[in-house]
């Protein structure tokens, strides 16, 4: 009987669980990893959604390309950072994490439902937590799971609430904004930029991943800069920004463009002007998940994203 092997180690991880193992994760596992992935979290959505919100649905098919297309994007730069636990019955877990400029994020990371508190989660988490043992920095986007928070505290991060708005947005509301412009690869190095005054490092290739899967919004003046990746309904994918006031501004056009129900997601208490625009658009705030960071403050003005943090 094998126990729980991550084969980096070369030895036992642990033992409770016998005939699972560890191991990398490959291109040919993507489109099962892709499935538990959303079972997993189509669960969790399910077990913790309030009943003021609307029925969690099972992640589309066009979200599951994506999600397979980003997978495979990190198996490209980050191979020893994407783990699979599997026996003899087939995948059981799965965790995708990458290194950035000393920063470590996780990305995905579900274990089959029904199979939680077994130590395949500990044990994948483990293995994606040595990937970035050489970078000072972590962050990471949780449910309000109490179990996940739990591990993710004891791993040595620090949760931080996050909040979000949904609604409508009230055209009147919309105030004229001014000297935004659609952006291209051609402002990544701006955007990277950006990104080390706001989290400590930059996207890099990750850009090239967002630039295929969003539109792009760029204010770019002598008073400040940031961007905005926005979604096919207007939601802010991820947003950055050198100051409250460019960030406003980004936040206001990506609402603009939304003629349908909205959200303004992954907002901590460092980015109150992000609630601001949500009230004067006439949404509605929430709380849900937290953003974990270890060794970093808060960043702002920024709005994360769930998986390219």
């Amino acid at each position: 009987m094998r126990g729980i092997v991550a084969h980096v180690y070369g030895s036992p991880v642990d033992e409770s669980t016998p005939d699972v193992v560890i191991r990398r994760m490959c291109a040919a596992d993507l489109p099962v990893a892709e499935r538990l992935s959303a079972e997993g979290f189509h669960e969790l959505d399910t077990r913790m959604f309030r009943r003021s919100w609307p029925e969690p649905q099972l992640r589309p098919a066009d979200r599951g390309a994506h999600w397979i297309a980003r997978t495979r994007h990190f198996l490209a730069t980050d191979p020893d950072g994407c783990w699979v636990a599997e026996d003899q019955t087939g995948m059981l877990g799965i965790v995708t994490s990458f290194n950035r400029e000393k920063l470590w994020c996780l990305a995905t990371y579900a274990v089959r439902p029904g199979l939680q508190g077994r130590g395949i989660g500990k044990s994948l988490l483990v293995a994606a937590l040595h990937h970035g043992r050489g970078s000072l920095r972590g962050m990471l986007s949780s449910s309000s799971d109490p179990r996940a928070a739990r591990r993710y505290r004891l791993a040595g991060f620090s949760l931080h609430p996050q909040m979000f708005l949904s609604g409508t947005v009230d055209r009147s509301a919309l105030p004229v904004v001014e000297k935004v412009r659609e952006g291209s690869a051609g402002d990544i190095d701006l955007m990277d930029s950006i990104d080390r005054r706001t989290r400590g490092a930059a996207h890099g290739a990750d850009h090239e991943v967002m630039l295929g899967f969003w539109r792009l919004l760029v204010s770019d003046t002598t008073t400040g800069s940031g961007y905005a990746y926005v979604d096919q309904r207007g939601n802010v994918a991820l947003l950055a920004a050198d100051n409250r006031r460019t960030a406003t501004r980004l936040l206001w056009a990506a609402l603009a463009d939304a003629d349908v129900e909205v959200g303004i997601h992954h907002v901590t208490a460092a980015n109150e002007w992000a609630i601001d625009v949500g009230m004067a658009a006439r949404l509605d705030l929430h709380q849900d998940g937290y953003l974990g960071l270890r060794n970093m403050a808060l960043p702002t003005p920024y709005l994360h994203n769930g998986a390219l943090l």
